[in-house]
């Protein structure tokens, strides 16, 4: 891609309240990253339109010169096509809930990326994201997906297995979001001053190190803070704000005391502290609920005054983490920039003594023809053993799901570090089948 060229961008899951963050810093890094076009693409119309109208306002308001349009029709939204930015949520938030009530009723964790929760919602992802690389395949063959649709590591595992040749990144931005509190503990004006070594799945992974851009040692300083205060900061991270967040953060000194040598990501608590969490949650009033009462309210809320005003001026919208690490993503492919980025990729050896066929979170180097991993080395027994099981559980979904198989779906949940026994994942699987009629395919 030429520096002169002007690109053309494609957010399905146009309904999504983070739409409006990944616009904003697309706006605000036209300078580095030119846009002629941004389209939207949502299979609910109805959700879509209210999202989209705002963003339309805004942008003739802010950036006239670039083309806006919204649309339910693959064609029209996946033709001319330079990258398309991909965060959908099959099943919406209705269906998130479920994914966290059903294992608790069962005394399990009941997460929406972690456990018998992930494993649900990762039956439902799977076909939405084939069908979108299908269609950027069908009209725009020669552009990038760039995603973020969770649970990634079971989308990722899908589509390494079931679209192996796909010009597609999935990543996530949690590791972003505690990058940023480090930056805060160590008084630093941005993450991007610190170079950092990381291994792991996604949601499943440890800092070995963190250094400055001289080498220096960052680490101990973190070390010192997190044994007593987990990741949790005074900052302005609008995603992290809510009391569940504040817990998980917090939290992070526990998981912390297994192995001091490393700094791990939050949600290893699900897998680690799975009592506590268990203890811990409001069986009626679950993520789900938190994330309808708080974020999804308010989002709609303000483009809907944006809508009734006919101005987005002063409006409530928020640039998020993610939105970020995305236009980075972009602009490392499109300029061929070299930038490092934590991104998840198939392993081949950038972790010597693991699976190669596993998709792992490892910082890459990020140019024209995608993510080069860096390598990472022989990681020890404790995160090794840890890995091997959660990994065979996302392939053992993606397996379930491509053969329609009952009992690989069984093994994967009785293979969750969170789910006690057989007994409990058949209880919990046989419920989740009932929820998920109408998105899963049907097991035998």
């Amino acid at each position: 891609m030429k520096k002169e060229q002007n690109f053309s961008i494609l957010i399905a899951g146009g309904g999504s309240t983070f739409t409006p963050g990944i616009i904003l810093m697309l706006l605000d890094h036209m300078d580095t990253f030119p846009i002629r076009q941004i389209k939207l693409y949502d299979n609910d119309k109805e959700r879509q339109e209210t999202i989209a109208r705002a963003c339309e306002i805004l942008l003739k308001e802010r950036f006239p010169q670039v083309s806006f349009s919204y649309t339910t029709d693959p064609e029209k939204a996946f033709t001319d096509v330079d990258f398309v930015m991909a965060h959908i949520r099959v099943g919406k938030y209705a269906m998130r809930e479920k994914d966290e009530k059903i294992p608790l009723k069962y005394d399990v964790v009941g997460q929406e990326t972690c456990g018998p929760g992930g494993i649900a919602y990762g039956m439902r992802s799977i076909g939405g994201v084939l069908e979108l690389l299908d269609y950027m395949e069908k009209y725009s063959p020669n552009a990038w997906m760039l995603n973020y649709s969770n649970p990634a590591a079971i989308v990722a595992e899908a589509t390494r297995k079931l679209r192996p040749n796909a010009k597609i990144i999935n990543i996530c931005d949690m590791p972003i979001g505690i990058e940023r509190s480090f930056a805060t503990i160590l008084g630093l004006k941005d993450r991007k001053e610190m170079i950092c070594r990381y291994y792991g799945l996604n949601h499943f992974g440890w800092w070995t190190s963190i250094t400055d851009k001289d080498g220096n040692d960052l680490m101990e300083k973190l070390k010192d803070y997190v044994k007593d205060n987990g990741y949790v900061v005074n900052t302005v991270d609008f995603q992290h704000k809510d009391p569940s967040w504040k817990d998980t953060y917090m939290k992070v000194k526990d998981v912390y005391a297994l192995d001091p040598d490393t700094l791990p990501n939050t949600y290893l608590k699900y897998y680690l502290c799975q009592d506590y969490v268990v203890a811990h949650s409001d069986k009626s009033y679950t993520r789900a609920n938190e994330v309808m009462a708080g974020r999804e309210k308010q989002i709609f809320t303000a483009a809907q005054e944006i809508i009734d005003k006919g101005t987005a001026a002063d409006c409530a919208f928020h640039v998020d983490n993610h939105a970020s690490f995305i236009v980075d993503l972009a602009r490392a492919i499109a300029f061929n920039t070299g930038e490092r980025m934590l991104l998840i990729v198939k392993n081949e050896g950038a972790i010597s003594n693991f699976d190669e066929d596993a998709m792992v979170e490892v910082p890459c180097i990020v140019g024209k023809n995608g993510p080069e991993p860096l390598a990472m080395g022989k990681i020890p027994i404790f995160q090794k053993g840890l890995m091997e099981q959660q990994v065979a559980v996302e392939k053992l979904v993606v397996e379930a799901w491509a053969e329609r198989s009952y009992q690989k779906l069984w093994q994967a949940l009785t293979l969750s570090k969170t789910v006690p026994s057989g007994e409990t994942a058949k209880k919990i699987l046989d419920d989740l089948i009932e929820a998920n009629k109408e998105f899963w395919p049907e097991l035998r």
